[in-house]
C-alpha cells in the first residue's frame, strides 16, 4: 500500500485520488509518521455491482411468480368487515 504524509496529501489531494480512482489501490495517509486515514476506490467499482438495491441482489435472490400478486387482495374485500 502507498502511503503519503498528510502535508503532501493536502498539496497534491486531487492526483492522489485521481491514483486512486484509477489504479484500484488504496493510499494510506500519515500524520506525524502514524497512520491517519485510508484512502481507497468507492466500494461499487471494487466489487463491479450496480448501485440501485435491487441491483446488488442480482445474481442473489429471484422473484417468482407474478409480482402484482403481492399486491393482491387475499381475501375478497366483502370479507374484510374489520376495515368498515
Amino acid at each position: 500500500m502507498k502511503q503519503m504524509a498528510a502535508g503532501e496529501f493536502k498539496a497534491k489531494c486531487l492526483e492522489a485520488m485521481a491514483e486512486v480512482a484509477k489504479t484500484g489501490q488504496p493510499l494510506l495517509v500519515t500524520k506525524r509518521g502514524e497512520p491517519f486515514v485510508e484512502i481507497g476506490p468507492p466500494r461499487q467499482a471494487k466489487k463491479g455491482k450496480k448501485n440501485s438495491f435491487i441491483g446488488r441482489l442480482e445474481g442473489v435472490i429471484e422473484i417468482v411468480g407474478d409480482p402484482d400478486d403481492l399486491i393482491k387482495l387475499v381475501f375478497p374485500l366483502e370479507d374484510y368487515d374489520m376495515l368498515k
